[in-house]
C-alpha cells in the first residue's frame, strides 16, 4: 500500500522533469496579436488578421525585414521617385510628382499594408511616435521611392489617395528600406490586410516580430506621448472641421498662442492635410491668474484642455473652462506649456482667395469642402495692397471697444473688411480714421466673422503698414 501512494508522486516529479502540462510553443512565423495598448485596434474587423498564437520572444531570431527586402526595379510594378510635399501622420504622406502622374503634381499617398493609429483627428496611443516615426525617416531620406501593388496606380476606398509602398535610402550609396514593413517591424501599426498583398509573407513577419518582441503598440505599456486623462485627445483640424460633434464636451490639444487679447487667447495649428491653418479662441475670462496666464503668453505652444462652446454673439466656436492647479503641473486636466520661442504664421493670403476660395480636405471618410475663411478662421494671416475707402469708428464711452475702427477696403475689385481693435500709437495716442482712409495698406491679424461677414481682425497698429 506505501508504494502504491508514493506512486502518484513520482509520477508527477517524472511529468515536470519531462515537461508534461507545459503549452508547447508555437512555431516560428505564426502571428497572433495580444491585445495592444492602442486604441487603433478600435478599427472595422475587416482591417485585421486573423493569426494564429504568437511565438515568445526567446524563441525569435530578430531581423531587419525593412533592409533585408530587396526592390525590384524590372517588376511590373509602377514605380516613382519623389520628394515629400506634406506630412499627414504615420501612414498618410503627400509626395511632389511629375504632372504627367498627376496632374497638379501632387500624389495624395496611404500606405499599403497597414494601419497607424490616428494623430490627425481624436488621438490615439502611439499615434504620435508613428507620425514622427515617418516624418524623421523620410526627412533625412537621401532619395524615395513609391511603388505600386501591382502594375498600376490604385486609388482607396476614399478615391482621392493612392496605395503605395514606400522605399527610401538613409544615405545616397544605401540600399533601398522598406517603409511600411519597417513601421509594421517596429510596432507602430496594425494589420490591415497585411498578408494580401505584393510582400505580404514578410510584411506578415515583420508584424509578428514585433508582436513578439512587445514593441509599442504590442507593448502593454502606456505611450509616454499620450495624455492619459478624461478629455478627448484630438488635433485642432479635427476640432475645427467637426465642432458641432464635440459641443459641450472636453477635449485636449495642442497648439501656439498667436494672440492674447482681453479675455482671451488665439491657438494655431498648421494642418498637415492643407498646409493651411486652424485656430480657436481660448476664453479664460477670470478663471485662470499667475502660472496659468503666463503659459498663455504669445508665443508659448501649449496643451489646451477644455469645453467646447458656440459662442453666439461672435458667431464662432471657443473653449472654455481651462484650468491651471498650481500645485498639480503634471495632471492632465491642466492647460500645460510645451514650449516657447515660437510666432504666429501669418501665412499670405490674397482677397479673392479669403472672401471667395475654398479648402477641400480628404478624409477616410471621403472629400470635405469648407468656405476658406471658415477654415482658417481665428488663425493668422496677412494681408498686401488693401486700398482703405472708408472708416468707421465705435463712439460708445461705456465700451472697452471705444475707438476701434472697421476699415472697409478694395483689393483688386474684392471688398475686404478690416476690424481693428483700439489702436495706439508709440505715444499712447488714440489712433483715429484719418490714419488710413484713402490710404493702400497692408496687414496682419487672425481671420474672423462679424454678423455673417469675414473680416480680418488686427490688435497692434505695428500690424498695419501704410504703402503710400
Amino acid at each position: 500500500m506505501n508504494k502504491l501512494k508514493r506512486l502518484p508522486a513520482v509520477l508527477l516529479a517524472l511529468c515536470l522533469l519531462a515537461g508534461c502540462g507545459q503549452t508547447p510553443a508555437a512555431p516560428s512565423g505564426s502571428s497572433a496579436e495580444p491585445a495592444p495598448a492602442s486604441s487603433a485596434e478600435s478599427l472595422p474587423e475587416s482591417t485585421k488578421e486573423t493569426d494564429p498564437p504568437a511565438t515568445t520572444a526567446a524563441a525569435i531570431e530578430e531581423h531587419d525585414y525593412a533592409g533585408e527586402i530587396t526592390l525590384e526595379m524590372h517588376s511590373n510594378s509602377a514605380k516613382q521617385e519623389v520628394t515629400v510635399k506634406n506630412f499627414v501622420d504615420g501612414d498618410t504622406v503627400h509626395f511632389n510628382v511629375p504632372t504627367s502622374l498627376i496632374g497638379d503634381g501632387e500624389l495624395k499617398a496611404r500606405f499599403i499594408a497597414l494601419n497607424t493609429p490616428e494623430s490627425t483627428g481624436k488621438i490615439e496611443e502611439y499615434g504620435k511616435a508613428a507620425s514622427r516615426f515617418t516624418h524623421e525617416k523620410l526627412e533625412n531620406a537621401a532619395a524615395i521611392l513609391i511603388e505600386s501593388d501591382d502594375d498600376h496606380w490604385n486609388v482607396d476606398s476614399t478615391g482621392g489617395r493612392y496605395l503605395i509602398w514606400v522605399w527610401y535610402k538613409e544615405k545616397e550609396d544605401s540600399s533601398w528600406r522598406n517603409l511600411n514593413i519597417e513601421l509594421l517591424q517596429n510596432g507602430l501599426a496594425i494589420s490591415n490586410s497585411t498578408a494580401q498583398n505584393r510582400y505580404g509573407q514578410i510584411a506578415m513577419a515583420a508584424l509578428d516580430q514585433a508582436r513578439t518582441l512587445k514593441l509599442n503598440l504590442y507593448s502593454g505599456k502606456p505611450d509616454p506621448d499620450f495624455f492619459y486623462g478624461d478629455a478627448i485627445e484630438l488635433s485642432l483640424s479635427e476640432l475645427r472641421r467637426h465642432a458641432k460633434d464635440y459641443e459641450g464636451k472636453k477635449v485636449a490639444f495642442e497648439g501656439v498662442v498667436s494672440q492674447v487679447s482681453g479675455s482671451s487667447a488665439y491657438v494655431e495649428e498648421p494642418d498637415p492635410e492643407t498646409g493651411l491653418y486652424n485656430g480657436i479662441s481660448i476664453f479664460f475670462g477670470y478663471n485662470l491668474s499667475g502660472g496659468g496666464l503666463e503659459i498663455l503668453t504669445a508665443g508659448n505652444r501649449v496643451r489646451v484642455v477644455g469645453l467646447v462652446q458656440y459662442y453666439e454673439a461672435g458667431g464662432v466656436w471657443q473653449i472654455s473652462d481651462v484650468k491651471y492647479r498650481e500645485m498639480r503641473p503634471d495632471d492632465p486636466g491642466n492647460l500645460q506649456k510645451l514650449g516657447e520661442g515660437f510666432s504666429a504664421a501669418y501665412v499670405l493670403t490674397d482677397a479673392e482667395t479669403f472672401a471667395n476660395g475654398e479648402v477641400s480636405v480628404q478624409t477616410d471618410e471621403g472629400n470635405e469642402t469648407f468656405p476658406y475663411a471658415e477654415y482658417v478662421i481665428d488663425s493668422s494671416l496677412e494681408m498686401k495692397g488693401l486700398k482703405v475707402l472708408s472708416v468707421s469708428t465705435t463712439t460708445d464711452p461705456e465700451s472697452s471697444q471705444n475707438g476701434a475702427m472697421t476699415l472697409s477696403c478694395d483689393c483688386g475689385g474684392i471688398t475686404v473688411t478690416v476690424r481693428t481693435k483700439v489702436l495706439h500709437d508709440e505715444n499712447n495716442e488714440l489712433i483715429t480714421a484719418d490714419a488710413y482712409e484713402g490710404k493702400t495698406i497692408s496687414v496682419k491679424g487672425l481671420a474672423g466673422s462679424y454678423d455673417g461677414e469675414w473680416q480680418i481682425v488686427v490688435f497692434s497698429a505695428d500690424n498695419i503698414t501704410i504703402s503710400d
